[in-house]
């Protein structure tokens, strides 16, 4: 596990950046080698990972707490939580994973009206060790389920807390922009949409919400 006070080049998805203020939030990353996932099954991490940020901000913080697709942390409608996973792959096998995680913990002020924090959320100011230890032991439980094959009980835990599954939403995507209820995910990750009577599936690159 890396761990810095400051980050001056945090990465989003999408290229987007991710913008910590200096000594108030966790930016940590995890090197992982999940050998025992196979290449076209990597969406399983990034499942697990997760679950086991909602699972700690549900400890911590009073509120709705949901995963907006494919890995943003929703505090109360707002986002509290990003993840990246880069993986390395070698003779069809992920040899080696680098979970990124930034969560905001103490910040109170943001460029984006639709990020929050766990202060804001809680009136009060968290201490960052106690709260990496506890983030880390909830992630290794999450790790292990997935180690030991519980593929479709984690799947079922992520669908359930999904934002916006069964809501019909406007979303945005390369040709313009589209009506749909999410229905579900593939088993590699892509977005499951009821568009007009057909189920499409979308990955990363393709489609996004519009709100």
């Amino acid at each position: 596990m890396i761990v810095t006070d400051s980050q001056t080049k945090g990465r989003g998805q999408r290229g987007n950046e991710w913008y910590s203020e200096p000594y108030k939030n966790l930016t940590i990353s995890v090197i992982l080698k999940p050998v025992f996932i196979k290449p076209g099954d990597q969406f399983n991490l990034t499942i697990a990972i997760s679950l086991a940020l909602r699972d700690y901000l549900t400890r911590r913080v009073a509120g709705v707490i949901k995963i907006k697709w494919p890995n943003d942390i929703l505090l109360n409608g707002k986002k509290v939580c990003g993840i990246l996973i880069e993986n390395s792959i070698k003779r069809d096998v992920i040899q080696q994973s680098v979970v990124g995680i930034g969560l905001n913990v103490n910040q109170l002020v943001f460029e984006s009206e639709n990020a929050s924090s766990m202060k804001l959320a809680a009136g009060h100011d968290f201490v960052l060790p106690d709260e990496l230890s506890l983030l880390m032991a909830l992630l290794e439980q999450r790790y292990l389920q997935l180690r030991s094959g519980k593929i479709e009980q984690l799947k079922g835990e992520y669908l359930n807390v999904l934002y916006a599954i069964g809501e019909r939403r406007k979303f945005t995507e390369t040709d313009g922009e589209v009506e749909g209820t999410i229905v579900g995910i593939t088993q590699q990750g892509m977005l499951m949409m009821a568009v007009q009577g057909h189920i499409r599936s979308y990955d990363l690159k393709q489609i996004r919400f519009a709100d």
